[in-house]
């Protein structure tokens, strides 16, 4: 039964298993989920619980061995072309300006364009980073570098953003920028996004929909009830406080922890 009530979505996992090697259980296990076209969802989970591999499905970067995967309609068979891909590190190129990083999806495949180079430009200025185009990845910081692979995911003007604990490595500030920076940047193109992390906060902050994964199951799911645009100060109101206190119960829920068996605070 899928854990989304949606009966129609832009992305359609059905019955999706996988396993490395034929090994038992299997990481990811029968897992249905929709998420309708525009919205953006979280993945959250302790490590090892099977999310990056459900990503890597979504993406078409490994084959489920039951069950299908469809994009807009049509099955997966391979990478999408209309997939963007944010690694949980930047992965630039060091020998590269970030302007030339973000035109890397394209170089890769015809010869870059004035529009192309307009194109970036104009994210990296979305992103804050206009004056920084010139800039190597050793010259930038931690935070600069992410942006700048957020930024090469979108050159393409992907239909599907997939994000994988892109920001973990970060300072708390430095990451409420940049979820703030992705949530606007997928708001103005109306991307699709499907975002894995282990930061319940950062799940419920991001997400329209959240699913808790443990054993390679969805085992939990419920949409956030925060109104859209999001801004910093929902983040200390009482609907994200019962949201987080709901998503950690089940997560220990998932492991069979019991909510009372948690130490008092």
């Amino acid at each position: 039964m899928s854990t989304d009530p949606s009966p129609a979505g832009f992305v359609v996992i059905d019955g999706a298993r996988f396993s490395y090697g034929g090994a038992w259980p299997a990481i990811v296990d029968g897992i249905d989920w929709t998420i309708p076209r525009g919205e953006l969802h979280c993945l959250l989970g302790r490590s090892g619980c099977g999310k990056t591999t459900l990503l890597k499905l979504a993406a078409g970067l490994i084959l489920p061995e039951e069950g299908t995967i469809r994009i807009g309609g049509e099955t997966l068979r391979g990478p999408g072309e209309r997939i963007g891909f944010v690694f949980q590190a930047p992965t630039l190129l060091g020998w590269l300006s970030a302007l030339d990083n973000v035109l890397l999806p394209i170089s890769l495949k015809r010869r870059v364009t004035a529009r192309d180079r307009a194109a970036a430009l104009d994210l990296l200025a979305l992103v804050g980073l206009a004056e920084l185009a010139a800039r190597r990845p050793f010259e930038l910081s931690g935070g600069q570098q992410s942006r700048v692979a957020v930024a090469r995911a979108l050159i393409g003007e992907p239909d599907l953003l997939l994000l994988d604990e892109p920001f973990a490595a970060l300072d708390a500030l430095t990451r409420e920028e940049l979820q703030d920076d992705l949530l606007r940047l997928c708001g103005m193109r109306g991307t699709t996004a499907l975002f894995v992390t282990h930061d319940i906060a950062e799940a419920v902050y991001l997400a329209d929909r959240v699913a808790v994964m443990a054993a390679g199951r969805v085992h939990h799911a419920q949409p956030v009830p925060l109104p859209r645009p999001r801004h910093r100060d929902m983040r200390y109101s009482p609907a994200f406080a019962a949201t987080c206190r709901d998503l950690r119960d089940a997560m220990d829920v998932g492991t069979g922890i019991a909510p009372s068996q948690r130490p008092a605070a």
